[in-house]
């Protein structure tokens, strides 16, 4: 039901990702290709893990994460870059098992903490978060460098 992805799920795990990103209303901003993520996840030394949840023998969710660390705890934690299961399959719990997974992940390895962001309007996945006892980090904001100010940063 819930394991660790292979490089054959990387197809998968694309299609889900374009998924979340049409839900997200940014479906043109995915430039992720199939080899890019077998890259990343599988190559060398892999800075970027998933797990995905099958239902019925079909990869129908996946999280894809990676370790962060925090200088005040002396500890790594686990940001959750993207969580998703197929709509038609809520209800089933998949999307707690995934988030579970990461928690029993971080337990195991002595990592302090799992975190990610949400986009402020998706009221049903904060209230999914909510329900499992996340919270939101109000004091915190999330800056990005990105495109021109990110090349012009570099420059600087």
């Amino acid at each position: 039901m819930i394991r660790t992805a292979t490089p054959d799920d990387v197809p998968d795990i694309l299609r889900l990702i374009r998924e979340l990103a049409d839900y997200e209303r940014a479906l043109h901003e995915v430039k992720a290709t199939e080899e890019q993520l077998r890259e990343r996840l599988f190559g060398e030394e892999p800075k970027v893990f998933a797990n995905v949840v099958e239902h019925e023998g079909r990869v129908v969710g996946f999280a894809l994460w990676f370790l962060t660390f925090s200088t005040w705890n002396g500890t790594h934690g686990i940001y959750l870059e993207d969580l998703f299961v197929e709509p038609d399959v809520r209800g089933h719990g998949y999307g707690k098992l995934l988030l579970t997974e990461l928690a029993r992940i971080a337990e195991e390895r002595g990592y302090e903490r799992v975190e990610w962001s949400v986009l402020t309007w998706n009221t049903p996945a904060i209230e999914f978060y909510e329900a499992l006892g996340a919270r939101p980090q109000d004091e915190w904001m999330v800056y990005r460098l990105t495109g021109e100010a990110l090349t012009t940063a570099a420059k600087s």
